[in-house]
């Protein structure tokens, strides 16, 4: 059986979680409710990275957690819209298609949740994926979050106006 464990974003890991965004096809980022041409520059994207990193936890923007299975990073949650010691928004991305929709999403979250309430001093942690994304939808109901609504929206930069399925979890 697979060992799945979770850390926070080193400069080892842009590389590879810019990859994801660079290689992903036009209509893999149409299904997860993205837009290929609303992507930065991936210069830019990589110095927001390094920012990150470099951020303490009070004044960071975005803040991402690795997953890992048997050591190996296969993906990433990240929260932006960090509202510090109260609320912020996460986002949940596989990196490689074939580990994709094989359950191990929800037991990922549930590591890398206690990483933002407790570094953010989160009260709530809000996911909004595409309704149409059914993969993140599941997880998020086995990871303990609770269906809040479905509502119209443009969830972040790289997103066109979608319906999102609003889901909340509380520390």
């Amino acid at each position: 059986m697979s060992q799945l464990a979770v850390r926070e974003l080193t400069v080892a890991d842009i590389k590879p979680l810019l990859n994801y965004w660079y290689t992903a096809t036009p209509e893999y980022l149409v299904s997860m409710g993205a837009d290929i041409n609303f992507l930065p520059k991936r210069k830019d994207f990589e110095a927001s990275l390094k920012k990150q990193l470099e951020t303490d936890y009070p004044l960071k923007q975005a803040y991402a957690i690795i997953w890992l299975i048997d050591g190996e990073a296969i993906g990433h949650c990240n929260v932006n819209k960090i509202d510090f010691g109260n609320e912020a928004h996460m986002h949940l991305h596989i990196w490689k298609p074939d580990l994709r929709k094989k359950g191990m999403g929800a037991e990922l979250v549930k590591m890398s949740v206690p990483y933002f309430f407790k570094n953010l001093e989160l009260k709530k942690i809000i996911c909004e994926p595409y309704s149409k994304n059914i993969a993140p939808n599941k997880t998020l109901a086995k990871a303990g979050f609770t269906f809040i609504k479905n509502y119209i929206t443009t969830p972040g930069a790289l997103n066109f106006e979608q319906v999102v399925s609003r889901w909340e979890v509380f520390k």
